[in-house]
């Protein structure tokens, strides 16, 4: 290769003695640009060898194939070049290093990169932890050898039972080899029906040890047939017959049976507290009276079978789960008929048993379907919207809303409170099966105070308890008895404008009240009509409370004045 300043061998022609520096120098910078050429070639065959992305591997071989190419066209010109230099000097010399000149110059100012330039990075994160809470969220599988043919029922509710109070039977589940089952979860359903068809309300409670408790109360005389079902098979014996009876004590009856308004030992009143609460002084005169009831037995518009929760919109709508009809039915704050829906089936946006209903702040209607295992959303025109909570829920019985717009879904199976975002992202979750501060048995509603706070009924530890959004617990109130504070299954639950807690009594037929403290208040007035087996009630946009007097298959709107 040539030199800067290499003589030229032809004395003809001295004025080419020497090069000229200008055109040496261009030679030189080819060079250098072949030289980084290669290095280039050698970090692009590294990295086409090495790079896990094929389109960066397309990109990178596409731009070295561009600078091959030029490497080409650099050495044949100066291989020309110094052919031309050490040939004998001519006119055809002249034109050629003319022409050569010109063409290195062209490749010298090509501008060809010495670095590689590669596209835009394109990676992919994996995210195992929400994939792993997922997984974890679906839910868990569970097994029972449980069978039906095996199983057997005893207790005194089998054949016979009183009219108004609750009786009991007890399912034992056993294995094909007859031999008793010690873990729970087993799919039971029990019911009792009248000759007419009718069901009576009851309660299925989980001892998950094999054993499980069926709770019901029945309003009237007769005779009736109990259905104890294991995996939709009925177990041994079942169906039984029952008879239904009278008290042998018709007081006492009288005294489970009807309002306490109706007597003189239980008449409305105005406490200054309770042993149950904070013994101070609260104005809160209650003087409440019947102002309708809408409904009877059926199955038509208007009518109902087992009406269980209860909503009231701030639009003037009262909303009734028409559990045993499977539908909604939507009624004016007058007991106006305006419309229902709801289909029965299993699928999404059918109904096969809805007990508990809540109206969102944005108009959606939010069912909490029992058999179905999660909640349903629909629209305020009843248009199938959505459903949350498959595959967590196992028996969920009341719904209720908070102040960020969260659901909150009562299970009674799980005896858990369960806190969703419409979405049907969990936010929390709090509560087991037990009688401990923050364990429930068989818990039934709940309701939202003023300061977000979730207050929920405890079906079988007969109190009531108010828990931080968070699920600590802040009050508990409430015990089994008939006296002033007391319960015997509370279901139904509401709060006022001033923080006082309304709550259905189920067992003993009545609707107290209580102060935010859990001191007890009054009794809402019932006597003119009494209730039998209250369950879901509300407060309507006219400040009135809404109950479902599920026994009489109607529900009934009392005044109640804050």
């Amino acid at each position: 290769m040539l030199e800067k300043g290499t003589e030229v061998p032809n004395p003809s022609f001295p004025h080419l003695m020497f090069v000229h520096d200008g055109m040496i120098e261009t030679v030189f910078f080819c060079l250098r640009i072949v030289s980084e050429i290669l290095s280039i070639q050698e970090y692009m065959d590294w990295v086409i060898c090495w790079s896990p992305s094929k389109l960066s591997v397309c990109v990178l071989q596409s731009q070295l194939e561009t600078l091959l190419h030029g490497q080409e066209g650099i050495i044949y010109t100066c291989t020309q070049t110094e052919e031309a230099l050490n040939g004998e000097a001519c006119t055809a010399n002249l034109q050629a290093e003319r022409g050569l000149g010109e063409r290195l110059g062209e490749l010298a100012s090509q501008g060809l990169p010495f670095q590689p330039e590669e596209n835009d990075q394109l990676d992919l994160l994996m995210e195992t932890e929400g994939l792993r809470r997922s997984i974890h969220n679906m839910g868990t599988i569970v097994t029972t050898s449980a069978v039906a043919s095996q199983s057997e029922a005893s207790g005194s509710g089998l054949e016979q039972c009183i009219v108004g109070l609750p009786a009991c039977v007890t399912i034992t589940t056993r294995d094909k080899a007859g031999g008793p089952c010690r873990s729970g979860n087993a799919i039971l359903s029990a019911e009792v029906c009248t000759p007419d068809g009718s069901v009576a309300d009851g309660e299925l409670l989980d001892h998950k040890n094999g054993t499980y408790d069926f709770i019901y109360t029945v309003n009237k005389e007769g005779e009736f047939s109990l259905a104890v079902r294991l995996y939709d098979q009925h177990i041994k014996g079942s169906p039984y017959r029952l008879r239904v009876t009278r008290s042998t004590d018709p007081e006492g009856a009288k005294r489970r049976g009807k309002s306490p308004g109706s007597g003189s030992k239980k008449k409305g009143s105005r406490r200054t507290g309770s042993a149950l609460g904070t013994p101070r002084r609260r104005e809160n005169p209650i003087e409440d009276d019947l102002i309708f009831r809408i409904g009877t037995k059926g199955r038509n518009k208007g009518e109902f079978t087992n009406l269980q929760g209860v909503a009231a919109s701030s639009t003037g709508r009262i909303l009734i789960a028409d559990s045993n009809n499977q539908c909604v039915q939507i009624f004016s704050n007058e007991g106006e008929f305006k419309s229902r829906f709801g289909v029965r089936g299993r699928s999404p946006g059918q109904l096969q048993r809805p007990t508990g209903v809540a109206v969102h702040p944005n108009g959606d209607i939010i069912i909490a379907d029992y058999d179905n295992k999660w909640v349903s959303i629909f629209s305020s025109e009843g248009k199938y919207k959505a459903k949350l909570g498959s595959g967590r829920l196992m028996g969920p019985k009341g719904v209720s809303v908070d102040k960020n717009g969260h659901v909150i879904v009562v299970d009674n199976k799980a005896c858990t409170v369960f806190i969703f975002q419409p979405t049907g992202k969990l936010v929390t979750k709090f509560g087991s099966r037990g009688n401990g501060d923050k364990q429930f048995a068989g818990p039934h509603f709940a309701a939202v105070n003023n300061s977000n706070e979730i207050i929920v009924t405890d079906f079988h530890n007969h109190s009531v308890k108010v828990f931080t959004p968070e699920g600590e617990l802040l009050l508990k109130f409430g015990s089994n008895g008939e006296g002033n504070g007391q319960f015997n299954a509370p279901t139904g639950v509401a709060v006022d404008i001033n923080g006082n807690i309304i709550v259905a009594d189920w067992g003993n037929s009545r609707i107290q009240v209580f102060d935010g403290s859990g001191s007890f208040l009054s009794y809402i007035n019932t006597s003119a009509d009494p209730l039998y087996g209250p369950q879901g009630l509300a407060l309507t946009s006219d400040g009135h409370v809404v109950v479902a007097d599920s026994g009489n298959h109607c529900f009934k709107v009392y005044r109640y004045l804050q």
